[in-house]
């Protein structure tokens, strides 16, 4: 089994999601025997943003770039993506990793019905962080964009963890991230 670990915050050692995103990916490790585990660190090696020039073929290095990272996805069963929250949406790091994995005819398709998913059948796990209280608020559009364009893209197993309010105070993060590791989904819930 294969899992893909993505990471977008850029706040190294103190960030929320990146300490969720490891808890997971250990507690699949634990759990799951022979996991393959590929890191994507998008502060740390971004993938530049989605240009005209990457869709004509001008930007070969571009495109090959973004071929890498979507290879990477579909052949991951598991992908873990630890999303913050940054000014009511996520960072743009992500979703410039996003713009290159969404690809019609790849990961999508467009019929005459309707769009029809071609990535189902992975498990995503979604490690979540804000500030303040969004969960549930019109003020999140992290979680419900998250779960619609992966769910365009076919994948309908989906989970989270949140972490909110990490910013009202220190007790509120220890709290909230207390919460959020003590509701880790676990790998094998789901296997028959």
């Amino acid at each position: 089994m294969k899992l893909l670990q993505i990471d977008a915050s850029v706040l190294a050692d103190n960030s929320v999601t990146r300490q969720l995103t490891a808890a997971i990916v250990a507690r699949w490790r634990q759990q799951v025997p022979g996991l393959e585990v590929q890191v994507r660190d998008l502060d740390r090696d971004p993938l530049p943003h989605l240009s005209g020039d990457v869709l004509a073929g001008r930007d070969q290095i571009g495109a090959a770039r973004g071929e890498a990272a979507l290879e990477q996805f579909l052949a991951a069963d598991v992908v873990v993506i630890g999303a913050p929250m940054y000014n009511f949406s996520l960072p743009s790091s992500l979703k410039a990793w996003i713009d290159r994995i969404a690809v019609a005819g790849r990961t999508f398709r467009y019929t005459e019905s309707g769009p029809v998913g071609l990535a189902g059948g992975k498990r995503l796990v979604l490690a979540l962080a804000a500030g303040g209280p969004h969960q549930g608020q019109p003020t999140d559009f992290v979680e419900p964009y998250l779960r619609q364009v992966f769910g365009f893209m076919g994948i309908t197993d989906i989970e989270s963890v949140r972490a909110d309010g990490v910013g009202l105070s220190p007790a509120h993060r220890e709290a909230a991230i207390g919460a959020a590791l003590a509701s880790l989904p676990e790998p094998l819930a789901r296997v028959a």
